[in-house]
């Protein structure tokens, strides 16, 4: 009997429930919290007899467990790189644009590789974990404890009896972790034969859960699926949140819980002596009542979402912006601006930005030469030096929007003449320049690239952006040796690229785009990236109101059909930032709140309407024509900017998203969410639509029930008094607001003096 039971560990907040593990009798049960799998491999086959949570089981039958398909290059040989004289050079980018992708469908088989002497697969096998006696013995088994906390089981298998597959070692890998109900697993497959295989159709833990209703809790856009998905028993009493920390579109969650890799996107080469790993998947359990509050119903799938299941992926999945600086609020030159940014505009927009109360300064496309590099354009910018120490002297951090392309005359082509994507990418032919290949050592060239930059100049964010990966690299020498291949060993350059920057400048924020992260426009965050990135800028660009010449094709428009596209905008980005609830927002930029006043109208109401919603996550990126702002709107932004500066420090109130028992985001009726800290104190945001009560009692369920809050609204200078956690959840507090009104409240602990 092989049994590791974990003591105790206790943490700040609590004393957590050890995870166990227990192997015996042909089986393994794995328990954390409410969550229980059982294993059954007493037989050589593999799979997952039960999975319960709070006693409810969710599994519809014995699961596959693990499933892929091994086949052999015909000759045996390995795949053979693509060379620069093999191929003429060609605008790739508008051939295998995203635009067509999206409105036409992705076709796959442009990743195939047509030359005469790409490898054959031939002979493919199909290995599921369940029906591996066919191709292997009884598989051994190992329980340890890798970390602090975690609890780990490892059940591997050598595939034996098969010509193909002789040789090949699979390892399945489940840990589960103190205090969370969870299982994460991912797989490492070995091969230790003398062929060349290949890995495709990869499903890495392979279950089929009972009909249960799935809910997206991470956006999925332009045909790539979320990233984290719940599945809900009847009554909503119990349920599974499904997980997958593989990138961008490679990841695939089907309708009955199964997470892998995108069939038609991934494959991957293993000659002798090689391994592949998986990225993780996850599921985490749920379970509890569900409770009516004074205006809706506090689900377990909530407060699982906003509490435990969140506290888990920061602990144990990682966010990278848990250790990252936190700038912001940002101000950003691209959406009126675009590329046309000069010294003497941003010293002015910089003036204008700090008055008014932000405190980060992006500079996007525009400031470096051929708007591809890190070389500074010294025709608009004769002296960076002192342009970017002006920006910081007005107390604003300084972002650069940098891309993975680079000019013909680039120190990166120069240094690293192979590095480019093959077949090369132009970029598009009024703005020429190569995509280079985070498959390659590139990479650390990049990052050494963006420290450097950073130093010089005192950068302390870089926004990095352009597509390149989705069209594939076949180049020779690079890592990957196919063309589909190249799709996940180009995301996981790109990741590795950000945690090696992380590592080497600690005090820069990085962030990356959903265009760099696949397409453009392109894919919604997703966990692999918040492991790595402290800032996601999410898709698609919807900066309603930011230009109005560009956004209404030059007509004339009136102050109210502004200011109405300036509301929209607000809605848009408070639906965007809900639509991420599984993952943490503060991490995300949704695309921007616009700076731009036509006619008188940017009102304080819809500035307050602005920072109201970005507060959904946090106050980054605002844009637009800064030029227009009033004197009034300076100042009011500053009132609110600074206001909000002081809940994040006095309450850390950017970290925090609390939804349960309260409506769902409306731009009709009212609204209400908290971004209250463990003990109940920072910041609760209400907005009203366009219709509903002139009045409402708003509920705040997270606080703590026997504490005394002191409630003031920051927006209306209201002192709304001393409440009880007991009547803040049962009997809220009466708000009055207008049509399209706000209210921010701030929730202290009272004045001991009163």
């Amino acid at each position: 009997m092989n049994r590791l039971t974990l003591i105790c560990i206790c943490v700040p907040a609590a004393c957590l429930t050890a995870a166990e593990i227990t192997v015996a009798g042909g089986q393994a049960v794995l328990k954390s919290e409410t969550l229980e799998r059982v294993i059954r491999f007493g037989e050589g086959n593999i799979r997952t007899t039960r999975l319960s949570v709070g006693g409810s089981e969710l599994l519809a039958a014995p699961a596959r467990e693990f499933s892929v398909f091994i086949a052999r290059e015909q000759s045996n040989r390995p795949p053979r790189g693509l060379r620069a004289d093999e191929i003429a050079e060609q605008n790739d980018f508008s051939s295998m644009n995203s635009g067509r992708w999206r409105s036409e469908g992705f076709d796959p088989t442009r990743y195939d590789d047509p030359r005469p002497d790409a490898p054959k697969w031939v002979d493919a096998r199909l290995v599921q974990a369940s029906a591996w006696r066919r191709f292997a013995g009884a598989p051994e088994t190992a329980v340890t404890r890798p970390v602090p906390g975690a609890t780990r089981l490892a059940i591997r298998s050598t595939l034996e009896k098969d010509p193909v597959l002789k040789g090949v070692s699979i390892e399945l890998v489940y840990e589960v972790y103190d205090g969370y109900p969870a299982v994460r697993k991912w797989i490492a497959v070995r091969n230790g034969g003398p062929l060349w295989l290949r890995l495709d159709r990869l499903i890495i833990d392979d279950l089929h859960l009972s009909p249960l209703t799935r809910k997206s809790l991470a956006a999925a856009m332009f045909g790539v699926q979320p990233s984290v998905v719940a599945f809900e028993a009847p009554g909503a009493r119990a349920g599974l949140i499904a997980a997958s920390e593989v990138p961008s579109a490679l990841r695939s969650i089907s309708e009955q819980g199964a997470m892998g890799y995108t069939s038609s996107l991934f494959e991957w080469v293993l000659g002798p002596g090689e391994e592949f790993v998986s990225e993780p998947v996850f599921y985490y359990g749920y379970s509890g009542a569900a409770a009516p509050t004074l205006s809706s119903v506090s689900t377990p799938l909530d407060r699982a979402l906003e509490g435990p299941y969140m506290e888990f992926v920061k602990r144990r999945v990682g966010v990278a912006a848990e250790t990252a600086p936190i700038h912001g609020p940002q101000w950003m030159t691209w959406a009126f601006f675009y590329d046309r940014i000069d010294d003497g505009l941003v010293r002015r927009l910089a003036d204008i930005a700090a008055r008014a109360g932000f405190t980060e300064m992006l500079f996007d496309d525009g400031w470096q030469k051929g708007r591809l590099g890190t070389e500074v354009d010294t025709v608009k910018f004769p002296d960076f030096e002192s342009t970017s120490r002006y920006v910081r002297s007005k107390g604003l951090a300084l972002g650069l929007w940098v891309s993975c392309f680079r000019d013909r005359d680039s120190r990166d082509l120069a240094a690293m003449p192979d590095a480019r994507i093959l077949p090369p990418l132009i970029r598009s032919p009024s703005l020429p320049g190569f995509a280079m290949s985070f498959a390659s050592p590139w990479r650390d060239f990049f990052v050494q690239d963006l420290v450097a930059l950073s130093r010089r100049y005192g950068v302390s964010y870089f926004k990095q952006d352009f597509t390149n990966i989705m069209y594939g690299d076949l180049a020779e020498g690079h890592e990957s040796r196919t063309r589909r291949e190249s799709l996940l060993r180009g995301l996981r350059g790109l990741l590795a690229a950000q945690a090696a920057l992380r590592r080497a400048a600690p005090e820069v924020v990085n962030e990356i785009t959903h265009e760099i992260y696949w397409g453009t426009p392109g894919v919604p965050a997703d966990l692999a990236a918040l492991k790595h990135t402290a800032r996601f800028h999410i898709p698609p660009n919807e900066a309603t109101g930011t230009n109005i010449a560009r956004e209404f094709g030059g007509r004339a428009i009136s102050s109210a059909e502004h200011a109405e596209a300036l509301r929209r905008g607000c809605w848009l980005a408070r639906q965007r930032f809900y639509s991420h609830r599984g993952l943490p927002l503060y991490p995300l930029e949704f695309y921007a709140a616009a700076t731009t006043n036509h006619l008188g109208s940017l009102s304080p109401r819809i500035q307050d309407r602005q920072v109201a919603s970005w507060l959904m996550g946090m106050p980054v990126c605002f844009s637009g024509d800064a030029r227009t702002l009033t004197e009034e709107n300076i100042a009011h932004y500053r009132g609110r900017l600074d206001a909000v500066q002081r809940l994040h420090k006095t309450y850390g109130i950017y970290r925090h998203f609390q939804f349960s028992g309260v409506p769902e985001p409306t731009d009709v009726d009212w609204h209400w969410w908290g971004k209250l800290n463990a003990q109940g104190y920072g910041a609760v945001v209400i907005l009203r639509g366009s219709a509903g009560a002139d009045f409402r009692r708003i509920n705040i369920p997270w606080v703590r029930r026997g504490a005394v809050y002191s409630v003031a609204g920051l927006f209306s200078g209201k002192q709304y008094g001393r409440f009880s956690g007991e009547t803040l959840q049962t009997r809220g507090i009466r708000i009055e607001l207008p049509d399209y009104g706000q209210e921010l409240l701030e929730l202290a602990p009272p004045d001991p003096r009163e």
